[in-house]
């Protein structure tokens, strides 16, 4: 008989290799959630550029850093699991936080999340896609400090978040992610953009990147390059954001930024000090400036 249980021990300290991570906590929650739980009913469809996917009807086959199809018409996966592991690390969530997660899929990494705050946190949820919400919503039953909701993460419930964790890809974050943000509160999310002229689904360029809220403003540090489905409704931007995005791209530099600027008294920040510029918000090399934030 197959002992899963120390199958999941196995991938969660490899998955922390992967990611070049050491976290307990972390390794913790991927070693105790079921991921053949939130895969859907067997044979899977498993991709992997790193490491060979088993059988398709054998849950130990999802132990491994490989992208379990979730909608493949919509290119829908719920995942690498290193990759995971290291934005999960990045966030830096608490027990008693209260975490929303935006692009939930079927809840895998809402559960370790959940897993993560404890009894006392708490998990709001945020999926897009009708289906894939109300499969989540089921995955999740037996985790009752996360909750399920249908519909635009751009817009999540009015209140404060400790964390904030996204996992698919925009060409502008949401404005109401920062307001929700308190002082000490981090939001992790990846920035992209979808090759040109076509409906693409998934990111050409991509960069994960850390906003931490402070008493000056929005520090930012850049995490690691990635790849990610792209945003639908409006953090997907316009075609001229879109292009200007993926010019910074192609630029380089993006390690470099130090903080997220907001226009303030419809004042634009300064473009010479910033790899991306909109007259609305900026990326900036410079850390966040003295007075209120950005």
């Amino acid at each position: 008989m197959t002992d899963l249980a120390a199958i999941r021990r196995r991938f969660a300290a490899r998955m922390m290799s992967i990611a070049r991570v050491s976290d307990d906590r972390i390794e913790d929650a991927f070693s105790r959630v079921a991921r053949e739980s939130f895969a859907g009913p067997p044979p899977w469809t498993l991709y992997s550029d790193r490491e060979r996917a088993g059988a398709p009807d054998d849950p130990a086959s999802l132990y491994a850093d490989v992208l379990v199809a979730l909608d493949p018409a919509q290119g829908v996966n719920n995942g690498s699991p290193s990759l995971h592991a290291l934005m999960l690390h990045r966030l830096g969530v608490r027990p008693g936080d209260h975490v929303l997660h935006a692009g939930v899929g079927t809840g895998y990494y809402t559960a370790i999340l959940a897993h993560l705050v404890g009894t006392e946190g708490s998990v709001t949820a945020i999926e897009y896609d009708k289906t894939l919400a109300g499969r989540a919503r089921d995955n999740l039953s037996g985790w009752p400090n996360a909750i399920v909701l249908e519909g635009d993460a751009a817009m999540p419930p009015d209140r404060r978040y400790d964390r904030i964790y996204v996992n698919f890809a925009v060409a502008q974050p949401s404005m109401h992610w920062l307001d929700r943000l308190p002082t000490g509160g981090t939001l992790v999310f990846p920035l992209g953009t979808p090759p040109p002229g076509r409906h693409a689904r998934h990111t050409q360029h991509c960069a994960l990147l850390r906003i931490t809220a402070t008493r000056l403003g929005f520090a930012v540090r850049y995490v690691s390059p990635c790849g990610f489905v792209f945003a639908q409704g409006p953090l997907a931007g316009d075609a001229a954001l879109r292009a200007q995005l993926r010019e910074a791209f192609i630029r380089d530099g993006i390690e470099f930024v130090q903080s997220l600027r907001r226009a303030e008294r419809n004042q634009p920040p300064p473009p010479d000090r910033a790899w991306f510029w909109t007259p609305e918000w900026s990326l900036s090399y410079d850390p966040p400036k003295l007075g209120r934030r950005d």
